[in-house]
């Protein structure tokens, strides 16, 4: 088995007034590799302490989903004898309630495109091929967030 690791780092700046809750979400994160991200809280769960320009934790869930089933799908796609030229993908999650007081990314939707280099499945090969790479990703498999192809 492997294990992960992310380095999350905020700290408080000059003037702000945490008690208040008025203090920027502005964080740090790092990964093992080196990259380093700014990330903060949604503005939509926090308003004008978020940085806007920051990666959220619900748009790194929905590119974790989305980036796991890519680099699943095209492992299959090569297993099954296709050849992929490009994969691109725009995905939506959702937030709702799932409880009073509580929320959660409920349902992710992939909108992938592929270009092929030499002949593409037909759509029902190519629906199968999606539902393999959906059972196979470690991601989808980590998470309740119902995932669907459109």
């Amino acid at each position: 088995m492997a294990t992960y690791t992310a380095d999350v780092r905020w700290a408080l700046a000059a003037g702000e007034d945490f008690a208040a809750g008025r203090y920027s979400r502005g964080h740090t994160l790092r990964f093992d590799g080196g990259v380093e991200l700014a990330g903060s809280a949604s503005p939509h769960v926090v308003g004008k302490w978020a940085v806007a320009s920051a990666v959220d934790p619900e748009e790194m869930l929905v590119a974790a989903l989305s980036s796991c089933h890519m680099l699943s799908f095209l492992h299959v796609a090569r297993l099954a004898g296709f050849s992929a030229r490009t994969y691109r993908d725009h995905a939506e999650g959702t937030m709702a309630e799932i409880a009073p007081g509580r929320q959660a990314v409920t349902r992710v939707v992939l909108h992938p495109r592929i270009e092929w280099a030499g002949p593409a499945p037909d759509a029902e090969r190519l629906a199968a091929l999606h539902e393999e790479a959906h059972q196979t990703c470690f991601i989808a498999n980590s998470v309740r967030t119902e995932v669907t192809v459109a």
